[in-house]
Formats: structure tokens, sequence, C-alpha cells
């Protein structure tokens, strides 16, 4: 039995991956705990799982700090430069406590305390990417937050991308000076760039997507393996996965398939008007509807034909679907292509909109920018969405091909090689400094 922490920040599609490793190792007999915001700390502590609070505390439900997140243009600086790398530290003594009996850390690339715990204790670690975007492949290059042309440039080729990341180690080497300064306290040297080489470990990298979204490429990092999605689908601890209410199951029986409107675990605490202008597209279609509103109000007067919820499995609503239009975070965007269901798309930030472009060239969505989400618009679209056979039966076999994958296992099975082989296994934690 290994002792094995996770560490990872972000929203339930940060979280749910994990929750998915952490259970499926520790039916495997190891004794597994999670360092993450506070806000989680029911839910994990619910599994019988280890907990441990992790700064910056970020609450998906601070609807002051999602809206800065959530900012299109400026949220992902904000996000790294203002919040995360400056927190290096205090991630840092927070961490070292969580993990002093831990045989293996797993971190998130934003967990910047990882990399220097590793380095200063001879602890072994994996870190790992959830979506395309955080390889920062030159050969298949991901959207980028960034200035008006930065798209027109990336689409110019390798030697173009090469290029603009260099310009982005350079322009973000201010960001990490927190990093740096942390190491020199430690005694370490300066390191790489985390947001870039420095955020890989030495042991192993796991890709923790399919590569529907997008296959090994030659400028991947070293020891990356790719497992596909690890797929944590709401189960209730000692119960399995719950029954849907009532009230729901009544709706799905009533009639045909059903458009399905998410916006995730963050993005919705930033709707707007996204569920009235689906409400009336759904209605200018003559079909029906489930708005998932999280704690957002009901559209008024909706009428029969749609229904409001506050939050249902995914795993459990997508396959019933017609269609589903989401924000394009990378754990809805699995579960949709799971289930086999075309999408439309409207992202926000961060990877969002990388990922709504991947699955449109696959075939099997439709993007639509967030400031043009009006009822017409979205009926032009969907009405186009659902005509296209094309679509449907792309969708349909990419579901099949993720369905077949075994992303949990695949990576589990890539953590246990990791514990078993020589230099890493630890016996006693009798480790010196690097």
């Amino acid at each position: 039995m290994a002792r094995i922490l996770f560490a990872t920040l972000g929203s339930l599609g940060d979280l749910h991956p994990v929750l998915a490793l952490a259970l499926e190792l520790r039916g495997r007999g190891h004794r597994v705990a999670i360092a993450t915001s506070e806000f989680y700390r029911d839910k994990i502590l619910a599994f019988g799982l280890g907990f441990h609070p992790l700064p910056p505390d970020i609450s998906p439900a601070d609807e002051t700090l999602v809206r800065r997140l959530m900012d299109g243009r400026r949220g992902s600086t904000w996000l790294l430069r203002d919040l995360m790398l400056p927190a290096t530290a205090t991630m840092y003594a927070a961490l070292a406590a969580a993990a002093a009996d831990a045989d293996l850390l797993v971190a998130s690339e934003l967990v910047y305390a990882a990399p220097i715990l590793a380095a200063k204790t001879g602890l072994p670690w994996v870190t790992y990417a959830l979506a395309p975007i955080s390889i920062f492949s030159v050969h298949d290059p991901s959207l980028l937050p960034g200035p008006w042309g930065t798209h027109r440039l990336q689409s110019l080729g390798p030697a173009a991308n090469r290029l603009l990341l260099a310009a982005a180690r350079l322009y973000t080497r201010g960001w990490w000076k927190p990093v740096r300064a942390l190491r020199r306290a430690q005694g370490l040297p300066p390191g790489d760039n985390p947001l870039f080489a420095g955020k890989w470990s030495p042991h192993l990298n796991l890709a923790l997507f399919s590569p529907v979204l997008q296959a090994p490429q030659p400028d991947w990092p070293a020891r990356m393996q790719q497992t596909g999605f690890a797929f944590h689908d709401e189960t209730t601890p000692g119960a399995g996965v719950p029954a849907l209410p009532t009230p729901v199951t009544d709706f799905l029986a009533a009639g045909d398939p059903l458009l399905v409107f998410t916006l995730g675990s963050a993005a919705v605490h930033l709707a707007g008007d996204f569920y009235v202008e689906s409400a009336r597209a759904a209605q200018a279609l003559g079909r029906r509807a489930l708005l998932l509103l999280g704690s957002n109000p009901p559209p008024p007067g909706c009428p029969p034909t749609v229904l409001a919820w506050d939050y249902l499995p995914y795993a459990q609503i997508f396959p019933l679907a017609a269609a589903i239009i989401h924000q394009g975070g990378v754990g809805t965007t699995a579960q949709a292509l799971r289930a086999g269901r075309p999408m439309l798309v409207v992202p926000f930030a961060h990877d969002q909109p990388d990922n709504a472009a991947r699955v449109t060239r696959l075939g099997a969505a439709r993007t639509l920018p967030r400031h043009r989400y009006t009822a017409p618009r979205v009926a032009r679209e969907l009405a186009a969405l659902l005509a296209d056979p094309a679509a449907a039966a792309r969708s349909a076999r990419l579901g099949e091909r993720i369905r077949a994958e075994t992303g949990t296992a695949a990576a589990c099975d890539a953590l246990e090689a990791l514990l078993r082989s020589g230099k890493n296994a630890v016996s006693d934690r009798a480790r010196g400094p690097a």
C-alpha cells in the first residue's frame, strides 16, 4: 500500500478527474488524500478520502472571483500572474505539511509549489494535463489567450509557434518571480519557467485527455503518457449512482430527445441571460429543453416544454440529449463527447475556446461566441446542427471511441508502475534535501 497525495485547484472540472483516480487507487488498496480548496472539504471527506486545505482559497461560489477568472481576454493572466504564482510560498507550506508522509505526489499544473517540494525533499511526483492547451505543442497549437493577431500567427506553422512561445516565456518571466524567490530560500537553483518546461515532472507526466482531442505530438514533454479522460460520474458515497428525481425522469420520458443547456460549475455563476435566451431558442425551434441552472433563477414564464433544474449528473443526462449546449470546459466537453451527441459550444475563457475549436474541427460541434448568444442566433445554429446527419454520425462514432477508452485505469496503472520502479520506491521516508 502506498500513500498518495493529489493536489489540485479549480472547478469541478479540475476536481472530478482527481476524484476518479483517487477512488480507483483506494480500491486498489492505497491510502489516498486530496489537497485542494476548502470549498470541497465535505465532498472529499464524504468519500472517505483524506483532505488537506491548499491555498490560495478558491471558491467557485465567489461570484466576484469567478467573474475575474472567466474574463475571456484577461482571466488567464489574472489567474496565473495575480492569484496563483504570488501564493506559491503559502501553497508550499501547506503542501509540505500535507505530503509529510506521502510516497507519491500527483499535482495539477497550477500547484506551482509541487516541483519545489519535490526538488527539496526528493518526493517522487507526477504532473498531469487535463486538456491540450496545457502542453503547448507547436505542431498542433492550441488557441492561446492573447492580443489580436495571436491566432493568425499560430496558423503559420511550427516556426511561428516556436517564436510565439519564446515571446510568451520572455513576457511571463516577471510573473514567476515568487517561484524563483521560494526556490532560492530553499537552497535550490531558479529552475525553468513554471508555466512552460518547469511544470513537467522528470518521473511521469499524464495527458488525462483522449487522443480524440489531441494525439501525442513530437514535442510533447519527456515521460508523457496519454491515458484518456478520467471520468467521475457523480456517485453517492456508499450508494453508487443516484437515481434521477422523479420530475426529471417523467420529463425525460415525455417526448423526443431534448436540448440540454449547461454552463458547467464555474461559468454558471456568470450566466447573465444565457438561460433566458436558451429557453427562447428552444421554444422557437419547437424543441423540449433542460436547463441546468446552478444557483440561477429559472427564466420567467417557462412553458411545460422547458424544465429548469439546478444540477444533474452529466453521465445520466447527456446520452438522452438531441444536442448539448455548453461552455467548453474540458470536463463538460469530455462528457458530451462520451455521450456521442452533437454540441453547440459557447466558450468563456482559458481552455474553452481551444476545446471548442477542436470539437468543431472534428465535425461534432458548432461554436458560437458568447457575445452573440441570442435566441435567434442560437436557434439558427441549433437548427443547422440538428439537421446535419453527418454531425450526428460523427458524434456517435466519437462517443464509441471515448467509451472504449479506459483513462482512469490506465492512469492508475501508470502511477502504480512508477511506485514499483526502483528509483522511486520509498519505503521509510528517509529523504534528505535534493
